[in-house]
């Protein structure tokens, strides 16, 4: 079995950094923000995170950097082994250095909602917001249908049930 028959599965980060500073870098916001979330290990892609992440600081974009995982085998899959979950800490810290933001390590799911809160507190820009309400008045469909009743019952009760005295 050749390389290209076998399923591969794996994580471009490099190549998930440049998508995203594709996207942020016209943005006219004063604070431009990614949080990556990974283990850190880059095994697919055809750009290397370091090299994303300077082009992401090119254009003053920060990452948070959110290592996530245990180094404990994971589970078992026929005729792969043990799969292990091995968080590259060195390449998490580099990213968040490259960009001026900061690597955090997430160990449980409270400690994850702790980081994103703490992220949120560095990360504070007030924007404004404009709301419009497009109303459309449907009184017309009750007030026909209304007025239309009333004259034909004034019709049939001057004609039809009108009263002998």
């Amino acid at each position: 079995m050749t390389v290209a028959e076998k399923d591969y599965d794996g994580t471009a980060i490099g190549m998930a950094i440049a998508n995203a500073t594709n996207r942020l870098r016209s943005s006219k916001a004063k604070s431009k923000v990614m949080v990556l979330l990974s283990d850190g290990s880059n095994n697919a892609g055809e750009l290397d995170p370091l090299t994303a992440a300077a082009l992401a600081a090119e254009f003053d974009i920060r990452i948070y950097t959110i290592g996530a995982g245990t180094n404990q085998s994971v589970t078992y899959i026929p005729n792969r082994g043990y799969i292990r979950n091995e968080i590259d800490e060195k390449t998490l810290q580099a990213i968040a250095e490259e960009t001026h933001g900061r690597y955090f390590r997430a160990t449980d799911e409270e400690t994850l909602e702790d980081i994103y809160e703490e992220i949120n507190q560095l990360e504070r820009t007030e924007i404004e917001v404009r709301e419009y309400t497009r109303y459309k008045e449907l009184y017309g469909w009750f007030l026909i249908p209304a007025l239309i009743f009333s004259f034909g019952f004034e019709i049939l009760e001057r004609s039809v049930f009108r009263r002998k005295t």
